[in-house]
């Protein structure tokens, strides 16, 4: 049966590789061969197959479920309940919102799940609310790049059908409240209520609020980047291990406490078994009951159904009920790297652990399952994140027992006396707060420590099964015969798979960042970033979201050169970030004044270098003066033998043509980044029959509020013969230029999945 379990998990995965669902019409034969399958008694095929046409009804009905193409960018009334918790900042609170009804929409069907932003609002929004609301929608779209976060992928596994904002007029009409007692996320909104009153000068009010309640939003992005380079992200997210320890805590006092009464009607096991189950449902409600704590809440319950009915369950297979269970439930949570790392974390441990001749002490114990988790996860970490902790088994030896044994009882503990002890509730998170401040400044040490993590990149799935299979057979019990073949089947990990790029060739990245700029150019030896697209909070730039993420991927270790074209935010937002996360060895910008702590040189027409056979020249701002501060922007041309590429900023008509009188001929090259992000002011037909370009790649947003690229402007392109392509719809677009060939790829046509729009 657990082969037939597995098989299934393994249709479902299937699924999700796909680029494109199988039609409906696929169902009724896929119906037939499982049939046919039960009647051969084939049955861990009849797993497989019934997991793939589950998984597939599932996806279907989502996408069906999405906003109608006729209802986007149009204001519509809609009136639903706020659920979860909302995310609020300096400019805007966001939550999700399931709608319930419109008076407007009588024969068109809304999506169920929508996620909203409200810019500036008058009133607190929290969980339980219900509101009439006037929103504008989309359909759900993210920005798509090698490396980064996948968030039409995330949307989708939330089953959230579209995004949007509320509109300020009509004024949204407030509803009604639903009382604690009728919705865990009011109860879940109380609680991080008074975490906020209680620790609000506290710096670790984020990791207070993810430990108890499982909101991770606060945490900032510092002490995200301190919990990755040592490798203790999964501590503050409450999973199997929170859950694990708050229910055999649990289970031991009611264990004891049982026995003591000396009641034997009902055995002191079941009773705890019992006790320990509903403490881990409280706590799995207190964190919204997210994939993780649902994935530790199902294992549990098989554990503690084996107690119950005084069977003994295997942990393996109750691993693998507990996979075959999610997948069942919700098949798109195999999508989540932590629905991977959480299973193997326990597989290992059980494999490394279970089944050895004698018992190890306790401190053995914790150093075995912490060098087991380093090198067994290691593959795993390096296939999602492109790099892996060496400081973690050192590093959650310390955190794992501090935060596990000491922080998370306290915590909740400290959260029930918040209702009737509020003073001694204030004491104990005060003095939380000091003891989580001293582990943040010694896992901080730690980070800061020049090997703390090891990068890597452009592995394959394949390279990543050959390397589990290797620390599998490393973690082998002694005597296993072969063992140092796992060193063997680990060694692909030391390379990549990235493209070569041979002397006189390059190869440019057009990220996209949304209503933004950043471009990478690579020669053989070095790499060049063209802006760094905008900075949207305090929390989030395209710096630290997309570009960083892109150079890990590409295993870029260093910057040889950052041009900055000007300082409006949508070129210059995510400098900082990058600065800070990457070596760079020289900034050229015209905006030294945001960027003088890096010494910047000043960006003027002249300056020219060459690298691998390939010639950079800026080409603009020259010593005329132009009017506005876009026409200042640096241009870039980017020449060889076999091609040209030209970067222009943000400049409009007047520099456009102060290029054409200035440079003529100069100007031609095979690919234009669009001027302006294709605004009207820009990409006149006089500068473009100049340039000549056969494709033009379009840095802008989807259903950005500007209307980039404008109509007039893409009839330019096609009066110019020009194949034109837009990062809104095609994601990051690669341009390879070489003596083979100029190409173009989209990396949503090349990489997109059945949920990633192709328009």
């Amino acid at each position: 049966m657990i082969q037939c379990l597995l098989s299934f998990v393994i249709g479902v995965l299937l699924i999700q590789q796909l680029p494109e669902l199988p039609q409906l019409q696929w169902l009724f034969p896929g119906i037939a061969v499982v049939l046919l399958l039960v009647v051969r008694r084939n049955w861990w095929l009849v797993f497989f197959v019934s997991g793939m046409l589950w998984a597939a009804l599932v996806a279907t009905e989502r996408l069906d479920n999405q906003l109608p193409e006729s209802l986007q960018g149009t204001d519509i009334q809609v009136q639903g309940n706020i659920t979860g918790l909302p995310q609020q900042n300096d400019r805007r609170v966001r939550f999700d919102f399931n709608v319930t009804g419109s008076s407007q929409l009588e024969n068109f069907h809304l999506p169920k799940k929508i996620r909203l932003s409200w810019y500036f609002p008058e009133r607190k929004i929290a969980a339980g609310q219900s509101w009439r609301f006037t929103v504008r929608l989309k359909k759900p779209h993210g920005n798509l790049n090698p490396g980064g976060f996948d968030y039409e992928r995330w949307l989708f596994s939330q089953n959230i059908s579209a995004t949007g904002y509320v509109r300020k007029m009509p004024d949204p009409v407030l509803l009604s409240r639903k009382p604690a007692w009728q919705s865990i996320s009011v109860c879940r909104q109380i609680i991080a209520d008074g975490l906020s009153t209680q620790l609000k000068q506290s710096l670790q009010l984020g990791v207070m609020k993810a430990l108890t309640i499982g909101d991770r939003h606060d945490i900032s992005q510092s002490q995200w980047q301190v919990f990755r380079l040592t490798g203790t992200s999964h501590l503050i997210a409450i999973s199997g291990l929170h859950i694990g320890l708050v229910a055999g805590l649990i289970y031991f006092i009611v264990l004891k406490c049982w026995a003591w009464t000396g009641i034997l009607r009902w055995s002191p096991p079941k009773v705890a078994a019992l006790a320990a189950l509903v403490a881990a449902f409280m706590y799995s409600a207190l964190a919204g009951f997210s994939i993780p704590t649902q994935r530790a809440l199902i294992m549990l319950t098989v554990v503690m159904a084996g107690i119950y009915l005084q069977r003994k369950v295997h942990p393996l297979n109750t691993l693998v009920i507990a996979m075959f269970v999610v997948c069942l439930i919700d098949p798109s949570s195999v999508l989540s790297a932590g629905f991977w790392l959480s299973f193997m974390a326990v597989t290992l441990i059980v494999y490394a652990l279970a089944g050895r001749i004698g018992k190890l002490p306790y401190w053995r114990s914790m150093l075995k399952i912490q060098w087991v988790a380093a090198i067994g996860l290691a593959p795993l970490v390096i296939f999602y994140f492109q790099q892996v902790s060496i400081v973690s088994p050192l590093a959650n030896l310390i955190a794992v027992p501090f935060i596990s044994i000491v922080i998370v009882p306290l915590s909740l503990l400290s959260v029930i006396f918040m209702f009737f002890w509020p003073s001694f509730s204030a004491w104990l998170f005060d003095w939380l707060d000091t003891m989580l401040y001293e582990l943040l400044r010694v896992l901080s040490v730690l980070s800061e420590l020049p090997f703390a993590a090891l990068g890597n990149s452009g592995n394959s799935v394949w390279v990543m099964f050959l390397a589990l299979t290797g620390c599998f057979t490393l973690l082998a019990a002694r005597g296993f015969p072969g063992r140092w073949l796992g060193l063997v089947l680990l060694l692909p990990l030391a390379f990549t798979n990235g493209e070569t790029i041979k002397p006189g060739a390059i190869k440019m990245t057009l990220l996209d960042v949304g209503q933004g700029l950043s471009a990478v150019i690579q020669t053989a030896k070095h790499t060049l970033v063209f802006d760094t697209g905008a900075k949207i909070s305090a929390q989030f730039d395209m710096g630290s979201h997309v570009l960083l993420p892109f150079l890990r991927a590409q295993n870029i270790k260093k910057v040889d050169r950052l041009i900055i074209s000007h300082s409006d935010n949508d070129h210059i937002g995510g400098a900082h970030s990058l600065l800070q996360g990457i070596g760079v060895d020289q900034v050229v910008s015209n905006a030294t004044g945001p960027l003088e702590k890096y010494s910047p040189v000043l960006c003027l027409a002249g300056q020219s270098w060459q690298w691998d056979d390939v010639q950079f020249t800026l080409l603009a701002p020259g010593e005329t003066s132009l009017k506005g501060e876009n026409n200042q922007s640096c241009v870039l041309k980017i020449a060889t033998e076999h091609g040209n590429i030209l970067l222009t900023g943000d400049i409009e008509n007047e520099a456009e043509q102060w290029l054409v009188d200035e440079y003529e001929t100069q100007l031609q090259a095979e690919i234009l980044v669009a001027p302006h992000h294709g605004s009207k002011t820009s990409s006149t037909l006089p500068f473009l029959l100049t340039v000549k370009p056969e494709y033009i790649l379009i840095p802008a947003g989807y259903r950005n509020r500007f209307g980039f690229p404008h109509t007039s402007v893409l009839q330019n392109y096609r009066k110019v013969q020009a194949e034109w392509l837009n990062t809104a719809n095609a994601g990051a677009l690669t341009v390879w230029i070489d003596k083979k060939a100029i190409t173009v790829e989209s990396f949503r046509e090349k990489e997109g999945k059945y949920w990633h729009k192709k328009n």
